[in-house]
């Protein structure tokens, strides 16, 4: 069924479709832990789903019902252990449930590159599942759940995204990365960065949950990590020769479209909370 955002605009889509995504995943985090835990579930499993979906264009042929499953069971690993239901010794159940990718795939006579699939199998747990069950990690760094620095992350990157968009879109002259995206550009680079950095401020002043410095870093992450972010995209599209990842978020592609940034922030986001 065609969505009815369909009959406007791109960047009309684009409005609509991030003000209620925004507010819905804002209220969800906000909430409570239970709500954050299912909106990012959600998150992570359409985009797992996207993520197979793709690769199957390009004639791959990866795990994509068990990697799904291993990437939400990554998920919700993380989410109990973080929250302190159950022991972190039971992170180890990660390695177990990954090799039975490679078990499963002897069962499968008709293909040709078994180990090319398995690759791509694990390239979508890594590359999705891992990153969004880092934010778990996030969203309990002081032993109990606090929304500050989820909601705080998320605004600094949608932030970083709608700068760069306005900033490229009106003034982008000088291409920052050629061969990978066409239409990236310097001035949407430091448009999304100022933005951003403009919203890190303020965050900074009502959120004390971390330091000014701690914030002004993580802002730093993920503005480099949301060009990054975008680019790795781009590069996945681009060798399958699609333009977006999907159309299931009018204005903004797939999933991954708009969470491509996040996807690159979030370990180092988490690195730097753990160790510093």
């Amino acid at each position: 069924m065609t969505s009815p955002l369909k009959n406007f605009n791109n960047l009309t889509q684009r409005l609509i479709t991030g003000v209620l995504g925004s507010a819905g995943i804002i209220f969800g985090v906000v909430y409570s832990d239970w709500m954050y835990f299912l909106i990012f579930f959600i998150i992570c499993l359409f985009s797992l789903i996207e993520f197979y979906d793709l690769s199957g264009l390009d004639g791959l042929k990866p795990q994509k019902v068990f990697g799904t499953f291993c990437g939400m069971v990554i998920h919700c690993l993380s989410f109990f252990i973080e929250r302190n239901d159950i022991a972190s010794k039971f992170y180890i159940l990660f390695f177990p449930l990954l090799s039975c990718v490679y078990v499963i795939k002897l069962y499968k006579k008709s293909e040709r590159k078994p180990f090319t699939n398995i690759a791509f199998t694990f390239l979508g747990i890594f590359y999705v599942a891992v990153p969004f069950a880092l934010l778990n990690a996030a969203a309990f760094e002081n032993g109990r759940y606090n929304y500050e620095i989820i909601f705080g992350c998320l605004f600094i990157l949608w932030a970083s995204d709608t700068g760069a968009y306005f900033a490229g879109t009106y003034f982008g002259k000088r291409k920052l990365f050629e061969r990978i995206s066409p239409k990236k550009s310097w001035e949407g680079a430091f448009g999304g960065a100022l933005l951003a950095t403009i919203f890190a401020l303020g965050i900074s002043n009502y959120f004390h949950s971390l330091a000014f410095w701690q914030w002004m870093v993580i802002n730093v992450i993920i503005i480099i990590g949301g060009v990054y972010g975008d680019l790795v995209e781009s590069m996945f599209k681009r060798s399958i020769e699609i333009k977006d990842s999907g159309d299931s978020l009018p204005g903004h592609g797939g999933f991954l479209d708009r969470f491509d940034g996040l996807l690159i922030s979030a370990p180092f986001i988490v690195a730097f909370l753990k160790i510093f």
